[in-house]
């Protein structure tokens, strides 16, 4: 076994156990999530000390255009790819075998890139840890499978399942209704096995076809990285059977729409003692002050919880997406659910982030509001003991007020990098100017002979 081969995870070192590795991917998430990188044999990657790819990765936009770059001329320097060995998997749906290594991005001083969205997250940590802090995370993944869709002009449409009939909705927590996919589920399951990661269980949510995977909580860089492998693995299972995974927030009309819940906890690095229980098993302050915190905060940090103009559809009453930030115990009608527990486990669950965001970024910016909480010491607003879908909302109504609220939150922006959020905002409004140029169904059917 060669030297590169000796720091791989033991997941990785089974699949590849006596058997000879073809390709290596060497690859990093983009501002959107997307996987870019270089594939290589193996071989090469073995003797190669350094692997490059242009810092303009990060001002791609969802459609494949470029962003203006906010810091100055478009030069597209080089950074520095870092191997974390650490994060190695299988790519277990290819013909050889292949394996996938997340890398960290440096300039060519050494320095982290600070728009490279695993970086983001990684600064956050930082922060927590220099209090003496540790957050811990815990990510609900809620994505659909649906047949296949060639069309854009077409309607998204459920999957054909096992009865030869399509995937109904409104069978949440069914059993027959996960059985109708069943042979997806069972590949997510081979491939998740096969990459090392630990699924906590997997149901049927409310819309036609829409599935919900639960991690087990756990470190929010290595959860992240986790989401951005289960994305990949997700989709691939759904293409061996004739059929697409999506994980937009809301691709079906009139269904629920896909959600990524966070639970967050904070232990005290030293004791491992959960700091939002006391000694007596009751709520600390500090707990209080993560809440408000995220009342504050969270608004402006909808523009990464909800990066897209289709985000903003998954906000509706009645729908099982919050329209506020209101805060109760066990009120899944509210933003933010303090869910039953024990003192140990005791939690806030972020209940706005949409499964279509970026997981480095949302885990980022969540948890960025809940330390900014926690710095400031302030109460958060009464908690609602009511259903929070019959009170007003305090949420942006779409992505150009949601960038609007981000630029105006200094302290957000200080904590996340501002160079990243000036980026991040380029990105984000060149795609919204994009989505306004586009003329919708809905605009020809209503105003086309009407107005």
């Amino acid at each position: 076994m060669s030297k590169w081969t000796e720091k791989l995870p033991e997941a990785a070192r089974d699949f590849i156990a006596g058997r000879r590795v073809d390709e290596v991917e060497c690859i990093i998430a983009d501002i959107a999530g997307v996987a870019r990188g270089k594939a290589m044999p193996a071989s090469k990657f073995a003797k190669q000390t350094s692997y490059f790819l242009p810092n303009s990765i990060f001002l791609q936009t969802i459609t494949g255009e470029w962003a203006d770059n906010p810091s100055g001329a478009f030069t597209e320097p080089d950074m520095i790819l870092v191997p974390d060995f650490s994060t190695a998997t299988a790519a277990p749906w290819t013909a050889d075998v292949t394996l996938q290594v997340i890398h960290d991005a440096q300039d060519q001083a050494g320095n982290p890139v600070p728009t490279a969205p695993r970086n983001v997250l990684k600064k956050i940590v930082a922060l927590y840890n220099a209090e003496g802090w540790q957050p811990i995370v815990a990510p609900e993944m809620e994505f659909f499978l649906t047949a296949r869709n060639l069309d854009p002009n077409m309607p998204v449409m459920p999957p054909m399942g096992r009865s030869g009939r399509r995937a109904a909705g409104k069978q949440a927590y069914s059993m027959s209704a996960v059985d109708e996919y069943g042979k997806v589920i069972d590949d997510i399951y081979d491939f998740a096995e096969a990459q090392g990661f630990e699924i906590d269980g997997i149901l049927q949510e409310g819309g036609a076809g829409q599935v919900e995977i639960n991690l087990a909580h756990g470190d929010p860089v290595a959860l992240a990285d986790e989401i951005f492998f289960f994305k990949r693995l997700i989709r691939e299972a759904a293409l061996r059977h004739d059929c697409f995974a999506t994980f937009m927030a809301k691709p079906i009309e009139g269904e629920p729409g896909s959600a990524m819940h966070i639970h967050h906890s904070v232990v005290d690095a030293k004791t491992g003692k959960n700091i939002f229980s006391d000694k007596k098993g009751g709520e600390t302050v500090e707990f209080l002050h993560f809440i408000a915190g995220m009342q504050t905060h969270l608004p402006a940090a909808v523009a990464l919880l909800a990066p897209y103009v289709n985000s903003y559809r998954r906000y509706v009453p009645d729908f099982a997406a919050p329209i506020n930030l209101e805060w109760g115990r066990d009120n899944r009608t509210t933003g933010l659910r303090v869910p039953i527990s024990g003192p140990e486990a005791r939690r806030l669950e972020n209940r706005l982030a949409g499964m279509d965001c970026n997981p480095y970024l949302g885990l980022a910016a969540s948890l960025a509001c809940g330390y900014l909480g926690l710095k400031a010491g302030k109460m958060p607003r009464a908690e609602c003991t009511q259903d929070a879908y019959n009170m007003e909302t305090d949420l942006p109504y779409n992505l150009g007020d949601a960038l609007d609220l981000l630029e105006e939150d200094a302290a957000l922006r200080e904590v996340l990098g501002v160079e990243f959020c000036n980026v991040y905002d380029s990105v984000k409004r060149n795609e919204y100017k994009e989505f306004l140029q586009v003329i919708s169904p809905w605009e020809r059917e209503h105003l086309l002979l009407n107005v």
